[in-house]
């Protein structure tokens, strides 16, 4: 089969070194360069409105790294391959599930594996956005940080969410619907994987189809002694079963 047109946006800091990039690019079959960047902020922006395929993503910036980039990405996410001038920052790519790294200076030999292992990530678009996500749950995990972000979907896209921006997780038979104030989005994860993922979070389990950012909480309203009806900021309602009914006291206390 082959290959899709890959656009690509490379990220760094350095005119030499992205000029290194562009010119190993310019001659390959099927590659679009639609942007460049020489920051963080940039690149964000960039792939906000570029919604590229790949970025070649620089690992030392000053301001905002590459991790930091990852950490803030926004919208359909993008294949990563790291540049990076150190060995041991590539390390770190790998163990984070990057696609692939390049070391400075990058030869056209090696700059064309890694487009070829972006093509074949591209084929597999849910395991490009797990990789992603494991990068901030690694970096979250060196932080001790709580999870704050997920992956889910909508139509043929991968996106990462928010925390703050998901009022509830709903499962519907086997589909775990993400409900947010942008719509709802499909999860790629089962509830009871979500719910062991986000343990420690504003995140709790009312019922065992449902889990509710307490944070969006507006009211709680009796139905017996052991049933409440939870209605969420934007109008969202759900019973909270008998066995989770304890939850309403620890939130009402």
């Amino acid at each position: 089969m082959p290959w899709k047109e890959l656009r690509v946006v490379v990220v760094d800091d350095e005119p030499l070194a992205r000029r290194v990039l562009l010119e190993g690019l310019s001659p390959m079959e099927n590659v679009q360069v639609v942007g460049e960047a020489d920051s963080g902020e940039t690149a964000l922006r960039q792939i906000r409105h570029l919604k590229p395929d790949l970025v070649l993503l620089d690992i030392q910036m000053p301001v905002m790294d590459g991790f930091e980039v990852i950490r803030r990405l926004r919208g359909p996410l993008p294949t990563i391959v790291f540049v990076t001038a150190y060995s041991e920052h590539a390390l770190d790519a790998f163990k984070v599930g990057a696609v692939d790294y390049l070391l400075k200076p990058v030869s056209e030999g090696r700059l064309r594996t890694a487009l070829d292992r972006a093509r074949r990530a591209r084929r597999r678009p849910l395991e490009c956005a797990l990789r992603v996500e494991r990068t901030l749950s690694e970096l979250d995990r060196r932080e001790a940080r709580p999870v704050t972000r997920l992956v889910a979907r909508h139509a043929e896209d991968y996106y990462l969410l928010d925390l703050d921006d998901v009022y509830a997780l709903q499962a519907d038979g086997e589909i775990v619907w993400v409900l947010t104030a942008r719509g709802k989005y499909r999860a790629v994860h089962s509830l009871g994987r979500l719910a062991e993922r986000l343990r420690g979070t504003q995140f709790e389990r009312v019922h065992r189809g449902v889990l509710v950012n307490t944070n969006r909480i507006l009211k709680l309203s009796a139905l017996s002694s052991r049933r409440w009806l939870l209605t969420l900021t934007n109008g969202l309602e759900f019973i909270v079963s008998k066995r989770r009914a304890p939850l309403v006291r620890d939130l009402l206390l």
